[in-house]
């Protein structure tokens, strides 16, 4: 599993361990952590490499979740501004964590690709949420994209100067 993506992991994990146990972002990561100390990394290659692969995985996740922590009202207003039918406050808390993330990182980490945030935040909704979770996933964060970060009057590649 790639670092970035098992980073991502640990952050949703501390989200949704802050939100379930009514904890402080921050106090759940330390907490988190301090726990695990490593034991939230699997074994094989990745444990055998640890120091290194660790502290980067550590450091994308927390920015990820300080990212969210600083901004999570303006995230929360965004995630409920485009998931239309939808409180955000009934979205089960794996997929309004996710979105969270996701959503932190399409507005505020300029230097991961939307379709990487996109595509990490849909396997995620996979991976621990039910059956629909990645459709709902997708489609939220994909109407933040087009709406957010891509100009209106500035179509995708390839869609613009095509010859008939």
């Amino acid at each position: 599993m790639r670092r970035r993506t098992l980073a991502r992991e640990c952050a949703l994990k501390i989200l949704y361990q802050a939100e379930m146990l009514r904890r402080v972002i921050s106090v759940a990561a330390q907490q988190f952590w301090s726990e695990c100390a490593g034991g939230a990394l699997p074994a094989g290659p990745l444990r055998s490499e640890a120091s290194r692969q660790e502290e980067d995985i550590r450091a994308f996740a927390n920015r990820l979740i300080a990212g969210v922590e600083a901004h999570l009202e303006a995230i929360d207003a965004k995630i409920s501004q485009y998931a239309t039918n939808w409180q955000l406050k009934r979205m089960a808390v794996i997929d309004r964590n996710i979105l969270r993330l996701g959503t932190y990182e399409l507005l505020y980490a300029d230097d991961i690709p939307p379709k990487v945030t996109i595509n990490e935040a849909v396997e995620l909704a996979k991976k621990y949420g039910d059956l629909e979770s990645g459709k709902f996933v997708n489609g939220i964060l994909d109407k933040i994209h087009k709406t957010e970060i891509v100009p209106p009057d500035n179509p995708p590649c390839g869609e613009q100067g095509r010859i008939p």
